[in-house]
């Protein structure tokens, strides 16, 4: 339900004077969920839904579909040309100082950068200055609710079982066939995933050896992706149940196929464990002390481990992103590195935490969720940390 006091009383926090959300043909998909349009709706106009932080809000819809917004409250006004859209959004905007767009300052971070430069310049023609809605987005686009939490702790007991399950099923087909292709276990998995009704965009990445040090690994077959006794392998799966309004659990795990794990396997996956518990415990210090928390700055206490390791340059990617709905979900991500994240972490939002060292003969990587409840309670879901390598061959 669409709740204009709770939208406007944000706006008040934020020290804004309103909110422009705009759209046209889809291009604005943080927006249109704002502004509650069904998914498969497809426009062919410029739509705007002017938000005031105080007052009635303004709807600007061409004439062709001057419906488009009739679910939303607030005045309607509907332009034909071009000059009657710039002057109904010189009447909703003139005036306010700051006014929150989808918008990112220099594209430092373009997933909040939706609006073209173009109706940016034109709204600020007319005086206004345009600041980021990134932090307005995690609000009403991000933070989860009581249902949502019970729906991901629920993925995560499945996200959770399948590694053993993942684990067992190598060993076994080491014992007995000698090994087992990266697909197979992939299928595995899957199978998993169908039997306790969750569903996923794309199946887990299984990487053995090399193919592990691989962020973005597609899983294969043939002899290359065949997993013997002596190959480290990394598994990373992510899921949500299949029920409307689900969000996802995303985790990764590394094991070592024998029955001690080597010391070389050991040191690396040491280091970015104590990198992942870095990130969990700059987030629970940060709001045990009512500090503010950037995304920025967890990427950062993160990223800082493991270039005091000396591994700095292995470690080629953000330190994790926003789940939800998607799995990668649209609040604040954990990134200093490809992006400015300059969100702040809110209550009401989860991510990953998920450090790796990737190396040409292999990659660790360990990743965790994270939820800040609505009080502030940090909660590390999916299970129990992962404290070492598993030494596959020696599970029953």
């Amino acid at each position: 339900m669409f709740d204009l006091g709770r939208i406007q009383q944000a706006l008040v926090d934020f020290e804004f004077d309103g909110w422009l959300l705009y759209d046209f043909r889809g291009s604005n998909t943080l927006a249109r969920r704002v502004m509650q349009i069904p998914e498969g709706t497809m426009g062919s106009r410029r739509c705007l839904y002017f938000i005031p932080a105080a007052g009635t809000p303004m709807k600007i819809v061409h004439r062709i579909e001057d419906s488009a917004l009739d679910h939303l409250p607030g005045e309607k006004t509907i332009y034909l040309k071009w000059q009657q859209l710039e002057a109904a959004i010189e009447s909703c905007v003139r005036g306010c100082k700051q006014l929150a767009m989808e918008y990112s300052p220099g594209n430092g971070n373009p997933y909040v950068s939706k609006v073209d430069a173009g109706t940016v310049e034109l709204v600020r023609s007319f005086g206004a200055e345009v600041v980021s809605s990134g932090d307005l987005i995690q609000l009403f686009e991000a933070t989860w609710d009581e249902e949502q939490w019970a729906l991901h702790l629920e993925a995560a007991v499945h996200t959770n079982s399948s590694f053993a399950m993942a684990w067992a099923f190598i060993a076994d087909q080491v014992r007995t066939k000698g090994g087992v292709e990266e697909r197979t276990v992939q299928d595995l998995i899957m199978d998993h995933f169908a039997r306790n009704k969750l569903t996923t965009y794309h199946p887990p990445i299984v990487g053995r050896g090399p193919h592990s040090g691989m962020p973005h690994y597609e899983t294969g077959e043939g002899e290359d992706t065949w997993i013997r006794e002596g190959d480290f392998v990394l598994i990373d799966q992510w899921a949500k149940c299949e029920r409307p309004r689900s969000v996802y659990s995303d985790l990764t795990r590394t094991g070592f196929v024998g029955t001690t794990v080597p010391e070389e396997y050991v040191k690396i996956f040491n280091i970015v464990a104590a990198a992942r518990d870095a990130g969990i415990a700059r987030v629970r210090d940060a709001f045990a002390n009512g500090e503010p928390l950037l995304g920025g700055q967890v990427d950062d206490a993160v990223r800082q481990v493991i270039a005091d390791a000396g591994y700095g340059e292995y470690f080629g990617h953000r330190t994790g992103h926003s789940i939800g709905q998607e799995v990668h979900g649209n609040g604040a991500n954990m990134d200093n590195l490809e992006t400015r994240e300059d969100r702040r972490v809110l209550p009401g939002t989860c991510f990953s935490i998920e450090p790796g060292i990737y190396l040409p003969e292999f990659g660790v990587r360990s990743e965790i969720n994270v939820f800040v409840d609505w009080t502030g309670e940090v909660h590390v879901t999916g299970g129990e940390l992962q404290r070492e390598v598993v030494p596959i061959m020696s599970l029953a």
